[in-house]
């Protein structure tokens, strides 16, 4: 999936790549309400330990994003954990029900961003990294940063 280049990223998931390997991704709605887009728009929002789920009644929902209450809020603000669902096509939620029941495999928020004036998810299939896999990860981008710093240093 490609995002436009308009789209402006709200927040990131920091553990997505570093604990999936995310072999696909789908865009989603989310259902928030008035101060929880106000939150949003602030850039008030924690995907960090998110996780989305298919529930039986064929709704996928969103459990632990942290979507702090709005400052000026009062008794409108909502649980800043509770569960938020996602709106998805009939087709897209049997898509992610076939690719979720293999063994292993997970739906991970991997970022939050507006769409035009719309709120969308990204959610990535990803099945857990094992640790010696995130090893490799770490000592591919500690040579990457090391060759960037030997070519400036030899540029200059």
């Amino acid at each position: 999936m490609n995002t436009k280049k308009d789209d402006k990223t709200i927040a990131k998931n920091p553990n997505a790549y570093h604990n999936y390997e995310i072999i696909d991704k789908i865009e989603a709605g989310i259902v928030l309400f008035g101060t929880e887009i106000k939150s949003v728009r602030a850039g008030k929002v924690n995907l960090k330990d998110s996780y989305a789920v298919i529930e039986k009644n064929g709704e996928v929902y969103v459990y632990s994003m942290n979507i702090s209450p709005y400052e000026h809020g009062n008794i409108y603000n909502k649980d800043p954990l509770r569960p938020k669902k996602l709106l998805l096509k009939k087709s897209e939620i049997h898509k992610l029900i076939g690719q979720t029941t293999m063994k292993g495999y997970t739906l991970v928020p991997t970022k939050i961003y507006f769409s035009g004036n719309f709120v969308k998810v990204e959610l990535g299939i990803g099945k857990g990294k094992k640790l010696y896999d995130k090893r490799e990860d770490i000592k591919k981008k500690d040579a990457e940063r090391n060759m960037e710093r030997y070519m400036k240093e030899k540029l200059k």
